[in-house]
């Protein structure tokens, strides 16, 4: 028994150096599998965020008041508003947002400082560019705020005050939300499409069928195939990490080890996935298109931009099959709360059952194809 042990673990090493050699051999694929995760942890660290650093607007000022002096030196003074154009009306408004020169227009009329004197609600006309509704509804919050801080230096604030702070997230920046789930998005697409290429390439170039007079069983098949993606897939993990940790400067307040875990659990239930659709296809091309049919439905269903409660109720529930959602939740829960392992146990249960799933019915596919 000892010794059958022993071959077995000496074919699986011989099988898992093939697979790994097949993937590395290449310099163009030692690239791929490296300079695309830097690209896209830093693309995504930027360009995927809800965060205005730069507003530009359009001024209209038609009271050339004491009052609308201080709600414009307010608004300047933010640093992330920027006055682009001054107009004396509103006729070129319309023509300047819709070329994207400006992302709001505000107006104050010539009576803000007799409405302020009487008592009254001065009343401030803002136009905003809806076509990116997200982005003019961060800029309306922006404006909103300074509002409120003008009207309580004034002796107007409501009676009500409300004191807030964010937790887990101080500055209610959207990159600490958006890298966290990178560790996992990421590694999702590496994977998934490495997975789905080993049976496929080797059904193209004509070796798989040399594997028929080979001792390998179709379980140490299935092995030697699923090992090498999740070490790739790993290591791919540790490059995002360090991207967001030094520098983007996102402190990691949980622990290395229940964050890895989680990602190596999340590996082998997306290994699974990526090895049935490489089993079914007939070549590399139709295994990459399977891979991105999947992968879409994956992402948008993850809860990765968008809230899960937000869907409807069929689409959450067909978010229970996806293991990137709850990955990126147990993930997310231990990079920004510092939680372990019981706190994001019950996140391991789909993953495991889509693994349990996925892995066995590759073995099956892999043994109606050997024999």
């Amino acid at each position: 028994m000892f010794g059958g042990i022993i071959a077995f673990l000496s074919r699986l090493r011989r099988l898992i150096r093939k697979e790994t050699l097949i993937i590395l051999k290449d310099p163009a694929n030692r690239l791929i599998l490296i300079i695309p995760v830097l690209m896209q942890s830093v693309l995504f660290g930027y360009a995927a965020t809800f965060d205005l650093t730069d507003i530009p607007y359009i001024l209209v000022e038609q009271s050339h008041s004491a009052s609308a002096r201080d709600f414009l030196a307010r608004l300047d003074g933010t640093g992330i508003f920027h006055r682009v154009a001054e107009l004396p009306n509103n006729a070129e408004v319309p023509s300047l947002i819709d070329k994207g020169a400006a992302l709001i227009a505000i107006q104050i009329p010539a009576d803000f400082e007799r409405q302020l004197r009487s008592g009254r609600e001065g009343q401030v006309q803002v136009l905003l560019d809806g076509r990116n509704s997200t982005t003019a509804g961060v800029a309306l919050n922006y404006l909103s705020t300074i509002t409120s801080s003008l009207n309580a230096a004034r002796g107007a604030a409501p009676p009500i005050e409300l004191r807030t702070r964010a937790w887990f997230n101080p500055n209610l920046e959207t990159r600490w939300n958006i890298m966290p789930a990178m560790l996992a998005s990421l590694t999702l697409i590496q994977i998934l499409v490495l997975a789905g290429l080993s049976v496929a390439r080797e059904r193209e170039q004509g070796t798989f069928d040399q594997m028929l007079v080979t001792p390998l069983n179709p379980m140490e098949i299935l092995l030697g195939k699923a090992i090498p993606p999740v070490i790739i897939g790993m290591f791919q993990t540790t490059v995002v990490l360090m991207v967001a940790l030094h520098w983007f400067k996102i402190p990691l307040a949980g622990s290395l080890i229940p964050l890895f875990g989680t990602l190596f659990i999340f590996t082998f239930s997306v290994v699974g996935l990526g090895l049935c659709l490489s089993a079914v296809s007939k070549n590399m091309q139709q295994a990459m298109i399977f891979c991105f049919v999947l992968l879409l439905p994956m992402i948008l269903l993850s809860g990765l931009a968008t809230p899960i409660k937000a869907m409807p109720v069929p689409m959450q529930i067909a978010t229970y099959a996806n293991p990137l959602r709850f990955a990126i939740v147990a993930v997310r829960r231990i990079y920004l709360e510092g939680c372990g392992f019981a706190d994001v146990a019950v996140n391991f249960i789909p993953m495991l059952v889509v693994s349990a799933i996925a892995l066995p019915l590759a073995a099956w596919l892999f043994r109606n194809r050997l024999t």
